[in-house]
């Protein structure tokens, strides 16, 4: 772990080859966290878990104002990114079908919905809706759901105490639930 920070604050500082062997050093966390996102598609899936990884890379290293803190706080960046290109992906589909976007399943916020996967932009308009109301809660799902971030690693990037983690995420994952399963009746 403290490699990754030393790669990202090299990275930092212009050392492109920091980068390089950052993407190499993570380049397998990111993948297993791409492929969780994309292991129960309903649909047939043009878009496989390298493919995301090297989207969000793409991204990734297009971002030079951003200053890379640690793992957990780039972890975050990517899931962002992932979920952006997630989003995106199902607005396209959405919008050229009309059949209901992409699927995404919940199994990191373990929803017992009536269907085991939820429409990706179903998810994003409900953490917008989440964020509104509260956005730390809403950054933590995104943590949590999309990065893979542990309670520990969510608390050091939110930098709050794992208690305050755990508290929190019970009741977003509850407000998604309720959200989601409202939603999913429509």
């Amino acid at each position: 772990m403290s490699d990754v920070t030393e790669l990202l604050l090299k990275w930092n500082s212009g050392d492109e080859s920091a980068r390089a062997s950052l993407i190499d050093s993570i380049y397998t966390e990111l993948n297993a966290i791409a492929a969780r996102h994309l292991a129960n598609e309903r649909h047939v899936v043009e878009l496989q878990p390298n493919s995301l990884v090297h989207e969000a890379y793409l991204k990734l290293i297009d971002m030079n104002r951003v200053q890379w803190q640690n793992r957990s706080h780039f972890l975050a960046i990517a899931a962002k990114v992932m979920r952006e290109i997630l989003v995106d992906k199902a607005r396209q589909r959405q919008a050229s079908k009309r059949d209901g976007g992409r699927r995404v399943t919940l199994s990191g916020i373990s929803l017992a919905l009536d269907e085991p996967t939820t429409d990706a932009l179903m998810i994003h308009q409900a953490l917008e809706r989440l964020a509104e109301i509260d956005a730390d809660r809403a950054r933590l799902v995104e943590l949590r759901f999309f990065g893979g971030l542990t309670i520990e690693e969510a608390a050091e990037v939110l930098e709050v105490s794992p208690a305050t983690v755990k508290r929190n995420w019970d009741v977003a994952r509850g407000w998604l639930y309720r959200a989601l399963k409202g939603r999913a009746a429509d």
